[in-house]
C-alpha cells in the first residue's frame, strides 16, 4: 500500500494513486497526513467517481457551486444514512433529524431559531463570560504544571472552553456538563466513511444516552422556562424565531446537534491553531509581535487545518462536474480539505500565512447551509489562542502529541505541553 506523505507533484505514481483514491480504503497514513493526497487529487483528479457509486469533490470553486445551489444538491441523507445506521437506529434518527443534515422546511424552522439567538449583539454578551471562563481554565493549567503533572492543551483547555460555552446557551447544570463531550465524540465519529461494529455501537448508545437526558432537562425547563434571551433551549421549547414549534425529536435532536457541532469544531479549531504556532516558530512571533493579527491568524487556521474535513450533498438531478456526468440521487463527498488548498483559490496554498487576504476558506461550508455559529467559533478561537499566548509566550509542545485519527474531523486528541511565560 502507497504511503500517503512519499507521494510527489510530478510523479506517475501519484497521478496513479489520486485517481485510484478510495475514500472508504485510504492509502497508509491518510488520516495522519491528508494534504499530499489532497495535493495529487486537485492537480489529476478533481472530480473522482468511488467505487461505491458516491463521487469525491475537491476544488473550491465545485464545491463553493455545491453549497449555493440547495436546489440541485440536497443535504437530507435519509437515503444515504439507511444502509450506514440502519433505519430503525438512534443514530439514523439524529443524523436525519439534526440541522445539518436537512433541507427546508425542517432546516428553516430551526435555523431561525438559532440565527435569533446567536445575533452580534447576543454574541457580544458572552464575551465576558467566554474570557472568564478561558482565565479560569489558565490559572488551572498554570496550578497543575506546578504540580508537577503535565498539561494537555485539548483536555484541559481546548475541548473544555466549547463545553462551558454551548453548555451556557443551553443553560446545562455545571454538575452536569461531565458526559458531554464523550456523546459528542461518539455520535459524530460515527459520520466516518468507515465504521467499526464497535464505533457504530458506541454511537448509537451515546444517541440514547444524550436523548434521556435531554429529555430530563426539556422538562425541568418546561416546567421553569430559562430567559429567553440568553437560553436556547428556552427558544427552541417555544419555537421563538420559527414559523412553527418544534416536534419533541427535532427539538431534542438538534439540542445534541448543538452541542456537538459546537464542541467538535472549535476543540479542533483551538487545539490545531496552538499546534501549528508552536510548529511555525516564525508566525508565533509575528503574532506576538503584532496580536491584532489574530483574527487573520484564526481564518487561516480554518483554512490549512480545516476542523471538518469532508462534507456530503445529494444531487436531485444530473450534473456535470468536470466533464463527469453526475446522474440524480449520487452522494457527493465534499473535500473541504482539499478546496482551502486549492491554488487556483489561494496563492502559495501550503504555506501558512497568518496575514493571509484574502481568505474566503469554507472551513464553515457556505450558502444557505453555512455554520450558524461560525461567529461564535471565530470569538472562542481568537479568545483561547490570544489569552494563552499573552500570558504564556513561549508555551511548548511535547512529545507525545496525538490526533484524533479520524478522516471527517481533524484535531488531537492529545497536546501535552509545557507552559512558559
Amino acid at each position: 500500500m502507497t504511503d500517503a506523505t512519499d507521494l510527489h507533484h510530478d510523479d506517475p505514481e501519484t497521478a496513479r494513486v489520486a485517481r485510484g483514491f478510495d475514500l472508504a480504503d485510504p492509502p497508509e497514513g491518510f488520516a495522519a497526513d491528508p494534504f499530499p493526497v489532497y495535493d495529487a487529487l486537485l492537480r489529476h483528479a478533481p472530480v473522482l467517481p468511488q467505487p461505491d457509486g458516491s463521487v469525491l469533490l475537491s476544488r473550491y470553486a465545485d464545491l463553493d457551486q455545491v453549497y449555493r445551489d440547495t436546489t440541485r444538491f440536497s443535504s437530507d441523507k435519509h437515503v444515504a444514512f439507511a444502509p450506514k445506521f440502519g433505519r430503525e437506529s438512534p443514530l439514523y434518527e439524529h443524523h436525519t433529524t439534526s440541522l445539518v443534515f436537512s433541507d427546508p422546511p425542517l432546516h428553516t424552522r430551526v435555523r431561525k431559531i438559532m440565527t435569533s439567538a446567536l445575533t452580534p449583539r447576543a454574541i457580544r454578551r458572552m464575551e465576558p463570560g467566554l474570557i472568564a471562563t478561558v482565565d479560569r481554565l489558565l490559572d488551572a493549567m498554570e496550578e497543575k504544571e506546578r504540580a508537577g503533572d503535565t498539561v494537555d492543551l485539548v483536555e484541559d483547555y481546548a475541548s473544555t472552553i466549547p463545553i462551558q460555552i454551548i453548555g451556557n446557551l443551553l443553560d446545562v447544570p455545571m454538575d452536569e456538563r461531565g458526559p458531554l463531550r464523550d456523546w459528542s465524540l461518539a455520535i459524530l465519529g460515527a459520520l466516518e466513511p468507515v465504521l467499526s461494529e464497535a464505533e457504530l455501537a458506541r454511537g448509537n448508545r451515546a444517541v440514547e444516552d444524550f436523548r434521556s437526558y435531554l429529555e430530563d432537562l426539556v422538562a425541568r425547563r418546561r416546567a421553569r422556562p430559562g430567559d429567553p434571551e440568553t437560553d436556547v433551549l428556552t427558544r427552541l421549547i417555544r419555537g421563538e424565531g420559527a414559523d412553527a414549534q418544534l416536534s419533541e425529536t427535532e427539538l431534542l435532536q438538534n439540542c445534541i446537534f448543538i452541542l456537538n457541532a459546537g464542541h467538535e469544531t472549535t476543540t479542533n479549531l483551538i487545539g490545531n491553531g496552538l499546534a501549528a504556532l508552536h510548529d511555525c516558530p516564525d508566525a508565533r512571533a509575528q503574532l506576538l509581535a503584532d496580536p491584532e493579527l489574530i483574527q487573520p491568524a484564526v481564518e487561516e487556521i480554518l483554512r490549512v487545518f480545516s476542523p471538518n474535513q469532508l462534507g456530503n450533498r445529494e444531487t436531485t438531478e444530473e450534473v456535470v462536474f468536470g466533464g463527469v456526468r453526475i446522474p440524480a440521487g449520487t452522494n457527493l463527498h465534499l473535500c473541504i480539505g482539499a478546496a482551502n488548498r486549492d491554488p487556483a483559490q489561494f496563492p502559495d496554498p501550503g504555506r501558512f500565512d497568518i496575514a493571509r487576504k484574502p481568505n474566503r476558506h469554507l472551513a464553515f461550508a457556505g450558502g444557505p447551509h453555512v455554520c450558524v455559529g461560525l461567529t461564535l467559533a471565530r470569538l472562542e478561537g481568537r479568545i483561547a489562542i490570544a489569552r494563552l499566548l499573552e500570558r504564556f509566550p513561549r508555551y511548548a509542545v511535547l512529545p507525545g502529541r496525538a490526533l484524533g485519527g479520524r478522516m471527517r474531523f481533524r484535531g488531537y486528541a492529545r497536546l501535552p505541553a509545557r507552559l512558559m511565560p
